[in-house]
């Protein structure tokens, strides 16, 4: 993945509105407060990262890849990145008061034991936003592009994971976002008549606290 041509698609109409949205369940479901902090695991180029911060977080981010950290460094000088593997958090328990991954677990083969991991490290919760195999998305992309080794999920596959965390979770909330994933004035529309409760959206958003 070529970090700039990744980083400038999040600058088109299309794009934009996309990170809009997937932002807006996240932190729907998350139900920060300014000033906490948050952990952002496998933050890519740091887009992700700067959403949480302009929410008014304290964000970390970290991130395995070398090339994609440097470009995240450069475009993000105010904002700390760690490099470490979401498999391997390098920080102590409950260190951040929330820990995110945004589309990342989908790209580490055991995923339960990240999710693991994260949760040690919050002290509220965890949310992570998930590539949907219930979705229009899916019969188009799986496989394709940047979607290439990409893992799809479910509901029910997040369900599972739950089981494992250690002590089990107060609640879990979900929603799925983006339900035509075009930009378009028609997708924009229907995005706000169907309700996030839809089990269709390409982007399945899932918390637990």
């Amino acid at each position: 993945m070529d970090p700039a041509k990744y980083d400038a698609w999040y600058r088109t109409r299309k794009g934009a509105w996309i990170s809009e949205r997937e932002t807006r369940l996240l932190l729907r479901l998350l139900r920060p407060s300014p000033g906490m902090s948050l952990l952002d695991v496998g933050s890519g180029t740091g887009h992700f990262t700067r959403r949480f911060a302009d929410f008014g977080l304290r964000v970390t981010g970290l991130e395995p890849d070398p090339e994609i950290l440097r470009f995240a460094r450069h475009k993000h000088r105010d904002l700390p990145f760690t490099q470490a593997h979401a498999l391997n958090l390098p920080f102590p328990e409950q260190s951040f008061d929330f820990v995110a991954a945004v589309t990342s677990l989908c790209f580490v083969a055991k995923p339960e034991l990240a999710l693991n991991g994260m949760w040690r490290t919050a002290r509220r919760g965890i949310v992570v936003g998930l590539l949907n195999r219930k979705s229009l998305l899916y019969r188009q992309k799986a496989g394709k592009g940047g979607y290439a080794g990409a893992r799809w999920d479910t509901l029910t596959t997040a369900r599972e994971w739950e089981s494992c965390l250690d002590p089990l979770p107060r609640s879990m909330r979900w929603g799925t976002g983006v339900f035509l994933p075009y930009g378009s004035l028609t997708a924009r529309a229907l995005e706000h008549v169907l309700p996030h409760g839809l089990p269709w959206g390409p982007f399945l958003a899932v918390c637990w606290s």
